[in-house]
C-alpha cells in the first residue's frame, strides 16, 4: 500500500526580516523570541499539528543555525513522525548547481521532491513571521468546496491601512477577480495574510512555468497568483476572523507582546483550547522578591524581580534588581537590569547587562520611539541610552566616548 497525505504544508522561514534591525543580526525572523516564552515561529508549526496537518517542510535560508536547532525533531509539537512530520529544507547543492531561494516561489519549486514524498492533494504555503491562530483545516474544506485551484487567506483592514497591503477583490461568493499589490486606491479591504492552499496539480503547473520566466521575481504574491488569474482559474478569499499581526517591524513585534497583556488580552495565550506548544529550556519558577512590584505584565520562568516592572513582557532568566524599573518593554531571555536602572519604551534583546544607575529609552508620553537594544551587550552604570535608536556595540562605543569627552 502506498503511503499518502492528503495535505503538506509548507512554512516560508527563510527571511532576513531586515526591519528588525539587531534583532535579526545573529538569527532568522522567525526564531525571534515572543510573548516571554516563545519564538515567533511557535505560531505557524503549532497551527499545523492544531489544525491536523503533521507534515511540514520549514524553508530556511538566512541565519538558519538557531531556528535549526531549535526546530530539533519536532518532537514539542508533535511533529516527530516516522512519516511525516517537520523537516528543515535548506538550499542545498544539486547535481548541476546551488541556488539560494530566489522568491517565495522558487522556493517552493526547490523543494518540490519534499512534498513528492507524500504525494498530496493540497499544499498549505505559510508564513513563518505571523502571529495568529487559525485552523487551517477549516480552509482546506472551503477550498475542497468550491473546486478552487488556489485559495488565500484574507483578513479585513481599516480602508485607511489597505494601501500597505496586497489586496483581494472578490465576487459576493469570495471568488476572486483581481488582485492588486499595495493599491493607491484600494476597491476592498480584502488583505491577504500569506496564507495559501493549492491543488498540487496546479501548483506544480504554475511554479514549473514561474521557473522557465526569466522575468518573474518567483514571488506568490507578485508573480503566482497575478498569472493563475490570467489562467483563469478559480481562486477563492477565505475570510479570517481572528487576531492576525505581521510581527516584521520593531513597532509591530513591540504592540504584539502588548497585546498579550490585560485582564482581557487582545491576544489571549491562556486559552487551553488551541495551544501554543514551544521548545523551553526547563527553568527554575520565577521569583518575585520582598518589595516586588509587578503591573500587568508577562513574567516566564526562570525570572528574579526585586525591582518594579510594569506593562511589560520578561522572557526566561530576566533578572531585575532592586530599585530598578522596567516599563513599557520586552526583555528577551537573560536580561540584567541592576540596581536602580531604568528601562523604558524599549526592546532589549538577549543577554545585556543594563548597568547600575543606567537609563534605557523614555517614558512612552515623552519619547521619541522604541529603543532597541542588541544582545550581549554591557551597557555602562549611570550611562543614558537615548530613545528612538538602534543601539549595538558601535552605537555604545560612541556613546562612551561622547561622554568622555564632555
Amino acid at each position: 500500500m502506498i503511503k499518502k497525505k492528503e495535505c503538506v504544508a509548507m512554512l516560508l522561514a527563510g527571511g532576513q526580516g531586515s526591519r528588525l534591525y539587531l534583532l535579526t543580526q545573529k538569527v532568522a525572523k522567525p526564531a525571534v523570541p515572543f510573548g516571554s516564552k516563545y519564538r515567533i515561529i511557535d505560531f505557524t508549526l503549532s497551527n499545523c499539528i492544531n489544525s491536523g496537518i503533521d507534515t511540514v517542510g520549514v524553508l530556511t535560508q538566512y541565519q538558519p543555525l538557531a531556528l535549526n536547532e531549535y526546530i530539533g525533531n519536532g518532537q514539542p509539537w508533535d511533529l516527530d513522525r516516522t512519516f511525516g512530520g517537520v523537516m528543515v529544507l535548506p538550499p542545498y547543492q544539486g547535481s548541476k548547481r546551488a541556488d539560494w531561494y530566489k522568491g517565495t516561489a522558487n522556493a517552493i519549486y526547490q523543494n518540490l521532491h519534499f512534498i513528492d514524498k507524500y504525494d498530496p492533494d493540497y499544499v498549505v504555503v505559510l508564513s513563518g513571521d505571523h502571529i495568529y491562530k487559525m485552523d487551517y483545516s477549516a480552509m482546506v474544506e472551503f477550498h475542497k468546496r468550491n473546486g478552487a485551484a488556489c485559495t488565500i487567506a484574507v483578513i479585513d483592514v481599516p480602508i485607511e491601512e489597505a494601501s500597505r497591503f496586497g489586496i483581494m477583490n472578490t465576487n459576493e461568493d469570495y471568488s476572486v477577480y483581481e488582485f492588486e499589490e499595495k493599491p493607491k486606491n484600494p476597491k476592498s479591504t480584502k488583505a491577504s495574510m500569506g496564507v495559501y492552499v493549492f491543488s498540487k496539480d496546479k501548483l506544480y503547473d504554475y511554479l514549473k512555468a514561474d521557473e522557465e520566466d526569466e522575468t518573474s521575481d518567483n514571488d506568490f504574491g507578485k508573480n503566482i497568483i497575478p498569472a493563475m488569474l490570467r489562467g483563469g482559474e478559480k481562486l477563492f478569499a477565505y475570510p479570517f476572523k481572528g487576531y492576525w499581526k505581521d510581527v516584521g517591524t520593531i513597532d509591530s513585534l513591540w504592540e504584539a507582546n502588548m497585546d498579550l497583556l490585560g485582564d482581557r488580552p487582545v491576544f489571549d495565550l491562556k486559552n487551553k483550547s488551541w495551544r501554543i506548544l514551544s521548545r523551553n529550556a526547563s527553568n527554575p519558577p520565577q521569583f518575585l522578591g520582598n518589595g516586588a512590584t509587578v503591573e500587568n505584565s508577562l513574567i516566564t520562568d526562570g525570572c528574579e524581580i526585586y525591582g518594579t516592572v510594569i506593562n511589560s513582557v520578561l522572557s526566561s532568566g530576566v533578572k531585575v534588581a532592586k530599585g530598578a524599573v522596567v516599563k513599557d518593554s520586552v526583555l528577551m531571555s537573560d536580561v540584567v537590569v541592576r540596581e536602580n536602572a531604568s528601562v523604558f519604551y524599549s526592546i532589549v534583546d538577549s543577554e545585556t547587562d543594563v548597568g547600575v544607575n543606567a537609563k534605557v529609552g523614555e517614558e512612552k508620553e515623552e519619547s521619541e520611539g522604541i529603543t532597541l537594544v542588541g544582545g550581549g551587550l554591557k551597557i555602562k552604570d549611570s550611562s543614558v541610552v537615548p530613545s528612538g535608536v538602534r543601539a549595538d556595540e558601535a552605537f555604545l562605543d560612541s556613546l562612551y566616548k561622547q561622554a568622555q569627552e564632555v
